[in-house]
């Protein structure tokens, strides 16, 4: 029996087990969408207002659950709208399927109205992309994209799929098993360049383990915490490795890189071991390569072959799945002598905590984190990018049961919000806490109307201090204090220092927009605060709210995120 292409793809879906559609209408996919309506009660259908924020929530979506996110979008512009998002999704290895409709193909190439090669544009950053062209391969290359966005190192994959395959008939065979010459993703570990590993390891007078993202990927966080427990060996994570082991675990220091705690950083620097496990070694963690944990051996397990070796050279390279991986060193593992080490790194801890209270007779940044993770425990956190999310990382305690859901490697302005209607719609369970910042937010503040009309039970706190923060950060440090184009509440001027006071405070007091007056307009909840006694009041109002509740915390511009590298320059040269 054969069936139309449009079909297949609901059948690939319902083959796949997938429960949520993030989509955006257009007339390459309408045909889609019509079957998918057919469909009544099958799947849930999310209708968001940009196709950038769409890809966002099916990030969102994906991150919480760990099954891959799925969009639809339109060609043409509904298509490029998605390009940030797949490139976010890529650097952070998030599991996406997504279909673009094309033109028929006898208008491929031919500039037709909403016709773009979107597969060329976006080669750089997906894992797998394809423009369909034989509807007797459709079933096939669907079956592949799911099985490649999910396998080895998770990544995005897109389909795209020209009118004329959508309805054309074909086979109705969906294939139960796929192999793909060329694409064998590791599944196993090599056993002898494990045991030199440990061997290594088991050397080491100050060893330490670096935790990234990849653990949280392969669900390894029960192995690391028991290979750290089991061996003695202190813990330090990046921002996409926070939570990979629990925040009150007595091996767990902090995270490392540009904005990581100083015992972490200095931890590193003066390790003679580094089992780095789960991360690419970006230059947020390594700052200057060649001053990079000058004084140790690296030893680097990740699933990908690509990413070992590439920034940081090692000495015991290890492709492997981190849970592989731990599981099998756990056979081995037996207690070091760790203990004048840990002693070490707690002096570097007390010389030089992590803190922000007590500067200023206002709030502060430690004092609203540490609120919010109060009032809601057990949540999933996402964050936008900014000072914000440094805050974030630095403050909220992720205890077993937490999440944190943050755009890592593209660092994504306006991924923060959408990614909290994702992850609610995909664990509704759970309570779902945005920060962001008044810049970040208002690049997908369109995304209230999808929450509000889905009945997404988000709350969003933005910490509102009317400049693009992490920028005005850089300028101050590093630019004369001349704040160019990071004022979000007056035009871009050249040099702040030059505006009188007076002026100062009354753009102060007229921010756009009045994000409380933005969010009533919407039918969210919305609330603002300026003074840290409302701190507390504020946030169980919006925990008791059923609904979307937006938070603003107004704090002064002058709050930095501390401790900072400046970009190339060495971990141990931070900023105190």
């Amino acid at each position: 029996m054969e069936i139309t292409g449009r079909r297949m793809i609901e059948k690939a879906f319902s083959e796949e087990g997938v429960d949520t559609i993030f989509a955006y209408p257009g007339g390459m996919v309408v045909d889609i969408l019509d079957e998918l309506y057919k469909q009544e009660g099958k799947y849930r259908l999310v209708l968001p207002r940009h196709e950038q924020a769409l890809i966002f929530e099916a990030e969102g979506y994906a991150r919480a659950t760990g099954k891959p996110g799925v969009c639809i979008v339109t060609s043409g512009p509904g298509a490029t709208n998605t390009i940030t998002g797949l490139a976010d999704a890529h650097y952070d290895s998030i599991p996406l399927v997504v279909i673009t409709g094309q033109v028929p193909q006898h208008l491929i190439g031919n500039d037709a109205f909403q016709e773009v090669d979107i597969v060329g544009m976006t080669r750089s950053v997906v894992k797998y992309g394809v423009t369909v062209r034989d509807r007797n391969e459709l079933g096939r290359i669907l079956k592949m994209a799911f099985y490649i966005a999910t396998s080895g190192r998770p990544g995005p994959v897109l389909v795209d799929i020209p009118k004329d395959i959508q309805v054309k008939s074909g086979p109705s065979e969906y294939p139960k098993e796929i192999s793909i010459r060329g694409y064998k993703p590791n599944e196993s570990v090599h056993i002898g360049q494990l045991k030199r590993a440990y061997k290594l390891l088991a050397s080491a007078k100050k060893p330490i383990i670096l935790a990234g993202g990849g653990i949280h990927i392969s669900g390894a966080e029960k192995e690391l915490a028991e290979f750290a427990e089991t061996t003695c060996i202190p813990v330090v994570t990046t921002i996409m490795g926070k939570g990979a082991i629990p925040e009150d675990h007595p091996f767990y220091i902090g995270n490392s890189g540009m904005h990581g705690r100083y015992a972490a950083n200095m931890a590193v620097m003066n390790c003679d071991v580094l089992f780095s496990i789960g991360t690419r070694f970006n230059d947020r963690i390594t700052g200057d390569l060649n001053e990079f944990a000058p004084k140790a051996k690296i030893i680097h397990v990740d699933v990908d072959t690509s990413s070992i070796s590439r920034n940081v050279v090692v000495d015991v390279p290890v492709v492997s799945d981190a849970k592989l991986a731990l599981k099998k060193m756990l056979e081995w593992a037996v207690p070091m002598k760790t203990r004048a080490w840990r002693v070490e790194i707690k002096v570097w801890n007390d010389e030089h905590p992590l803190g922000t209270k007590g500067k200023k007779g206002q709030m502060d940044p430690e004092t609203i984190m540490q609120e919010i993770a109060g009032a809601f425990p057990q949540s999933i956190y996402t964050t936008d990018v900014g000072q914000h999310q440094m805050w974030a990382t630095q403050y909220i305690p992720l205890q077993k049961g937490c999440q944190m859901i943050t755009s890592g490697g593209l660092g994504t302005m306006g991924f923060g919000f959408p990614a909290a209607i994702g992850a609610k719609i995909g664990r509704p369970e759970k309570d779902v806490v945005c920060i962001s910042g008044d810049g970040g937010f208002q690049m997908n503040e369109q995304e209230m109307a999808t929450a509000v009309i889905e009945g997404v039970d988000v709350t969003v706190c933005i910490i509102n201090n009317h400049y693009l923060g992490m920028v005005r950060q850089m300028q101050s440090f590093f630019f004369g204090k001349r704040y160019s184009f990071t004022n979000l509440s007056a035009p871009p001027r050249v040099d702040m220092q030059k505006i009188p006071e007076e002026e100062w405070k009354d753009e102060w007091k007229n921010y756009v927009p009045d994000f409380v007056k933005l969010a009533q307009s919407y039918g969210a909840l919305g609330i603002r605060v300026e003074r840290e006694a409302d701190i507390a009041g504020a946030l169980q109002r919006a925990r008791e709210h059923k609904g979307l509740s937006i938070v603003e915390f107004v704090i002064s511009p002058e709050e930095m995120v501390l401790p900072m590298v400046k970009g190339g320059n060495p971990m141990s040269e931070m900023i105190l």
